[in-house]
């Protein structure tokens, strides 16, 4: 031990019990000492790096390699965390480069309210913004290439973005899924930032009017739509450039399957830097669904969905909830 302790300065440090049981569970053989430090950061969550080191048998000398780890506290911690992880499992069985591998989630031996996702480190280039069209294309094929196994919209276990939940329950229609996904996002919003009456009359209209008139026609006339697998928080936070192989990959995934052209509501507000480039790119290969004349109208309508969970995020951000009313306002003004 004491030449591989030469890989780290000291002090070292000792990580939880049940993180250290997972990472030799893995067919390298890892040992201590580990180093941790904090890394990345999460409103919703504490992130840092956990570097072990290997001494497995095809190698000549010990080397380090690193994990990172994200914990939160609570049953809601716990719940968050493992959607997380089902989720990126998810995506990674179909796409093995597009996320990190997922390695383990549990809680601490040493804190039974900490919980804990694990998973294979990756080193992003900061402020590196990925390639429209490398990332669009991969991105296509997760769409495309995914499938639900129960042929519905939903997913298998409840699913969360930021730390509330979304809705997830298994669904044949679309509409109907999409409609009960803005409900409960409507619903806790208004839990936070109580009743409004004008929020009352619009939504009323869009459920009314709105949804069916442009979601509807997805299902009519012999047309069908595919239940993809979708991110389902795909900001350009939540995407990055991996420095040894400068290649796209996506994390801090909410899975669901959906219609594939929900991933991009959450690309129409101004301040996401996936813009048109990344569209264009997209729709090259995944064709807009018809009719095609309701494209730009599905998207405003999926964008509503994303603002109005975001707005429930942020409880005293009143100037989210404006954005929410002048999403309503122009859905309603243009489809009603």
């Amino acid at each position: 031990m004491a030449a591989t302790n030469l890989l780290f300065e000291e002090p070292f440090d000792r990580v939880d019990p049940a993180v250290e049981a997972a990472i030799r569970l893995l067919p390298e053989n890892y040992h201590g000492p580990y180093k941790t430090t904090n890394h990345g950061t999460s409103n919703w969550g504490t992130t840092g790096r956990v570097d072990a080191i290997i001494t497995a048998e095809n190698h000549d000398k010990p080397r380090i390699m690193s994990f990172f780890i994200k914990t939160a506290s609570g049953s809601t911690g716990l719940s968050m965390l493992t959607a997380e992880f089902q989720s990126v499992k998810t995506i990674h069985a179909i796409l093995p480069d597009f996320t990190p591998l997922p390695i383990a989630t549990g809680t601490f031996a040493s804190d039974t309210s900490t919980h804990f996702l694990l998973s294979e480190f990756h080193d992003f280039i900061p402020g590196r913004l990925t390639d429209p069209i490398e990332f669009s294309l991969r991105l296509a094929r997760l769409h495309m290439d995914s499938k639900s196994p129960t042929g519905k919209f939903g997913f298998h276990v409840q699913t969360y973005a930021g730390n509330l939940p979304q809705f997830s329950e298994w669904e044949s229609s679309w509409e109907k899924f999409f409609a009960k996904s803005l409900r409960q996002a409507l619903d806790l919003e208004i839990a936070v930032k109580g009743p409004n009456l004008e929020v009352g009359a619009l939504s009323l209209i869009i459920f009314q009017q709105v949804i069916p008139r442009l979601l509807g026609p997805l299902e009519r006339d012999g047309r069908t739509v595919k239940p993809s697998l979708v991110h389902g928080d795909l900001w350009f936070g939540n995407a990055g450039v991996d420095s040894k192989r400068e290649k796209s990959m996506i994390f801090d995934a909410a899975c669901f399957y959906a219609h594939n052209e929900y991933e991009f509501g959450q690309w129409q507000p101004t301040c996401n830097k996936f813009d048109q480039r990344y569209l264009d790119a997209y729709h090259k290969v995944v064709p807009k669904s018809e009719p095609v004349e309701d494209y730009g109208g599905r998207l405003e309508l999926y964008k509503l969905r994303f603002n109005t969970h975001v707005s429930a995020l942020f409880p005293t951000n009143t100037g989210l909830r404006e954005q929410v009313i002048g999403d309503m306002k122009m859905l309603v003004e243009r489809y009603a």
